[in-house]
């Protein structure tokens, strides 16, 4: 039977949602073929809990446990950390160093793709509509007036690289942006003040598996109600209605879909991740950002979009460690 490591956790706003993720991994995945293990990593605290509550500490050396009288060695680490350092590009470097295999796309590709202003430069040269941005460093001078010359109101001022929404508020008059840029630097030192894009928000989930190839999964529209999709939306229940399949003509839906696939591809992703992007009324794809470890609580979106394919919880997470460490 082959020993699995669900890591969970991590060192950003998004720890309590990463617990909640890693806690569905643990309890879904088939215990005919893995024996679980379900790891909280935060800061310099890596341990795994038993049931009985007793705390086994990991050997960062080899990412081993101790458990009374026998050693723990992994076959295989299934990722569940969103944000820092599951998703961009440490906690995963850091297993390659080991050897160790895990579901979630390499320590290159989350490195990119979790600076938001690195990746969408990126995604860019592939001929790809992204917003107009201005990246901001902590300490930089800030012409307030010269920033909204370039992105126009309203505003997005965003951590450059964190996810769920954290730090970030939709500006919409001049007075707005300067306490905006001050609440998005307690969460990083680089943000950026990112235009406003109107139209319907989508969440495409892509994910490459041995069995079933390339697969894109159906597209969810997201609709918040509150401003806009930000953290509390996100994560509490009534606040925002994510359809599946969204509500969208179907050549805009196949444009949709052949677009994260090729991003996909063109990023060199692994595993599932989830592609969220804008469709305007004049029918342009704007790309927004690319979610290598993304939820998947029963209500995330990737499982909902699951579910309507007839794919369950147990048979998604096997797929994704499938990948890596065979059947």
């Amino acid at each position: 039977m082959k020993k699995i490591a669900v890591v969970c956790g991590g060192d950003s706003g998004e720890y309590e949602i990463s617990v909640q993720s890693g806690k569905v991994v643990a309890r879904q995945l088939d215990a005919s073929k893995y024996e679980v293990f379900l790891i909280t990593i935060q800061k310099d605290n890596w341990y795994y809990m038993d049931e009985m509550g007793h705390s086994f500490a990991v050997n960062k050396n080899d990412f081993s446990l101790q458990i009374h009288n026998e050693t723990i060695h992994f076959d295989a680490v299934f990722n569940a950390i969103h944000g820092v350092p599951g998703e961009d590009g440490r906690l995963t470097g850091y297993f390659d160093m080991l050897k160790i295999p895990y579901t979630s796309s390499n320590q290159a590709c989350t490195s990119l793709t979790f600076n938001k202003d690195f990746c969408k430069r990126v995604v860019a040269t592939f001929g790809v509509s992204v917003a107009t941005a201005i990246l901001l460093r902590k300490n930089d001078p800030i012409d307030a007036e010269h920033i909204l010359e370039q992105t126009g109101l309203p505003a997005f001022v965003k951590p450059n690289s964190s996810g769920s929404s954290v730090g970030i508020t939709k500006v919409k008059t001049f007075d707005e942006l300067l306490p905006a840029i001050e609440y998005a630097f307690e969460h990083d030192t680089e943000i950026l003040v990112e235009t406003f894009l109107e139209g319907i928000e989508l969440g495409c989930s892509v994910m490459q598996t041995k069995k079933r190839g390339l697969t894109v999964f159906p597209l969810t529209e997201i609709v918040s109600k509150k401003e806009f999709f930000d953290y509390e939306a996100k994560y509490t229940a009534g606040m925002a209605d994510e359809i599946t399949p969204a509500r969208i003509d179907e050549s805009d839906e196949t444009a949709v879909s052949h677009l994260a696939s090729l991003l996909y591809k063109k990023l060199g992703l692994g595993g599932f991740v989830r592609f969220d992007f804008i469709l305007n009324a004049e029918k342009d794809i704007y790309f927004l950002e690319v979610n290598t470890v993304p939820g998947i609580s029963p209500a995330s979106i990737l499982p909902q979009q699951a579910e309507v394919m007839g794919i369950s919880l147990t048979e998604l997470f096997g797929m994704a460690l499938e990948n890596v460490v065979g059947d």
